[in-house]
């Protein structure tokens, strides 16, 4: 039974973490040999995962969707015998929490979320570089920060999730490209997520800049906010009340959407890569630059780029395309495009220096209407 445990935070209230056991022993535990063969056959990992075993405890902050969350954290726990403690946060709250808790932080991983917030928090020193063994099944170097400060574990695709039935009703099209988004016929019908709280509107506005240049990007994002009627905290909310109709054009992951397709029996969603080209995020993980559990942190890391955990994210309504040579893809994302050819030469580098700039940059253009649409809990 998952157990709720109060970690107290240096200057900021005290956050309820899960922590992933059965038992005070931090849950069943297999032999080492079991679990070694999870993440390394060649035997390179002993030391590592011995040290690991005396630390004991790991701190996980989770940016994928929780079910997801949960299921690896519950499997590391039963293949090392670690206990596990995580907690469900945006990407944009774990770069505020890192930034408060300044090297002193009270979480010791931070597993997936698209890697904006992560480049950001790298460029101010607050993650640990590790090279990590299990990185050469990596399918790309781009799957990776070039100084060891994250590695990718998923992809997935920005695009538009619609509700088909309610735009039939209201006899309005959907929208096949960005610029269509600015017709004032979706005004009110249109959901993103909040440019402070989530990395995938950070992804947002760095496509845009990089699509149409600084000036015209900030522009189109203002314009945009005309047909907007909520900023969701989470990425994931546009998708999440797209089926439903509360939401009637979300912009968002793909792979959000298709989970309420596969796994709510929504029919009446469509996605919709936009036409002129779009970008993608890479889901990562990073080790935080001071945590208290080193080497439990380092195995994460080693675990996360295993098949057996990145595999573990369809299982848990999570279908994005895999980044390791060694996993299988998820049919279902496969079946509906989620891997298209017009993804931008996305300039990962340009999102590492200056993500921070822009979001200020677009809320200082936004002025007076970034008002209570603008949602933070």
């Amino acid at each position: 039974m998952k157990r709720k445990i109060a970690l107290a935070l240096a200057g900021v209230m005290a956050l309820g973490l899960v922590g992933c056991g059965s038992g005070s022993d931090g849950g069943a535990k297999t032999t080492d040999e079991a679990a070694q063969a999870v993440v390394d056959e060649s035997g390179e990992l002993d030391d590592l995962i011995s040290a690991a075993q005396e630390e004991g405890t790991l701190v996980v902050y989770g940016s994928c969707e929780e079910d997801y969350l949960a299921a690896a954290c519950d499997h590391f726990e039963e293949l090392y015998g670690i206990d596990v403690q995580y907690q469900r946060l945006s990407t944009g709250e774990v770069q505020s929490k890192i930034e408060e808790e300044n090297g002193n932080p009270s979480g010791d991983v931070w597993f997936g979320g698209t890697t904006d917030p992560y480049n950001v928090a790298a460029s101010e020193g607050l993650l640990e570089p590790y090279e990590a063994i299990n990185a050469k099944h990596l399918l790309s170097d781009e799957y990776k920060d070039a100084d060891g400060n994250w590695y990718g574990i998923y992809k997935g695709i920005l695009g538009f999730m619609v509700n088909k039935d309610e735009l039939e009703r209201m006899k309005v099209d959907a929208p096949k490209d960005w610029k269509d988004l600015l017709d004032s016929k979706y005004q009110g019908l249109v959901w993103m997520s909040n440019y402070n709280t989530a990395g995938t509107a950070k992804l947002v506005i760095n496509t845009m800049v990089q699509k149409y240049g600084h000036d015209e990007g900030v522009k189109y994002l203002t314009d945009l906010d005309k047909n907007i009627e909520v900023y969701t905290k989470s990425g994931s909310g546009p998708s999440k009340n797209v089926g439903t109709g509360e939401c009637v054009v979300g912009i968002g992951f793909l792979h959000d959407a298709l989970a309420q397709i596969v796994d709510n029996g929504y029919g009446n969603i469509d996605l919709i890569i936009p036409s002129s080209g779009t970008s993608f995020e890479i889901g990562a993980t990073a080790i935080f630059k001071g945590c208290q559990h080193p080497n439990a942190a380092k195995l994460w890391i080693e675990y996360a780029l295993s098949p057996e955990c990145v595999e573990l994210a369809a299982q848990n309504g999570s279908y994005q395309f895999l980044l390791l040579d060694n996993a299988k893809q998820p049919e279902v994302a496969e079946e509906f495009g989620l891997d298209p050819d017009n993804v931008m030469d996305y300039d990962f580098e340009d999102a590492k220096e200056n993500t921070a700039q822009y979001v200020e940059d677009v809320m200082n253009a936004l002025g007076s209407a970034a008002d209570d649409r603008f949602e933070t809990e």
